[in-house]
């Protein structure tokens, strides 16, 4: 298979063949592209095999993942198309590489924490858990997508104050709709703008470490 999607690629040093590794998917926000994400995984190199994938449309100087109608209006064929695009990329790297099924997770900013909520909804608890740094989930893929269960997914959210692109109002609202379909929400907003601080950063980064370190110590014990 081909995928539909060009990526980046970054393997933990000292991999033991046989072994399966937690895989951090990251996803890009409007314009941007994947070296952009690989920054804010850094330090979880060393436990996971990360895969910052780039948005197969071109858009200016960088690229997007689907199209708008206008600001927060996807245009419907486009997005569903993404989402297709990307539910084939992870099964397709999932068995190019020596990834635990059981310990996937997506990491998106703006337009790629759209796109990472959006799959929790579409793969549930196929994901472990997936990190959606100021995005919102759009209105019909609540109603009219094929929603699989996500009760135990493990879900960060985050906000800027002052997103002057999607208002703070945007990131409660996604917060509490996210609360009442996982019971495991995490939900933490920062003095910021459309961006990731680095206490927001710092806060991910643990979160994500922590869940693999406990799944770990779980799966040692059984």
């Amino acid at each position: 298979m081909i995928p539909a999607y060009a990526y980046q690629i970054h393997l933990p040093e000292g991999m033991e063949t046989g072994m399966k590794y937690p895989t951090l998917f990251t996803l890009h926000g409007k314009g941007s592209n994947e070296g952009n994400m690989a920054g804010l995984t850094k330090p979880l190199e060393d436990r996971f095999i990360t895969i910052h994938i780039r948005g197969d449309l071109l858009l200016g100087a960088g690229y997007q993942y689907y199209e708008l109608k206008s600001l927060g209006n996807p245009l419907r064929e486009s997005f569903d198309r993404a989402v297709q695009q990307l539910e084939a990329f992870i099964a397709y790297a999932s068995e190019k590489y020596p990834v635990d099924t059981e310990s996937r997770y997506l990491l998106g900013f703006s337009q790629g924490a759209i796109l990472s909520l959006t799959l929790a909804h579409t793969l549930g608890n196929a994901l472990r858990g997936i990190v959606a740094l100021n995005g919102y989930i759009p209105q019909f893929v609540k109603t009219e997508y094929a929603v699989q269960s996500m009760w135990n997914v493990l879900v960060f959210v985050s906000h800027g104050v002052y997103d002057s692109v999607f208002p703070i109002r945007i990131g409660h609202e996604t917060a509490e709709y996210m609360g009442s379909v996982t019971s495991k929400l995490t939900f933490k907003t920062y003095l910021a703008d459309h961006g990731v601080t680095e206490e927001n950063m710092t806060d991910y980064v643990s979160w994500l470490q922590q869940d693999a370190a406990l799944k770990n110590d779980k799966g040692a014990m059984g």
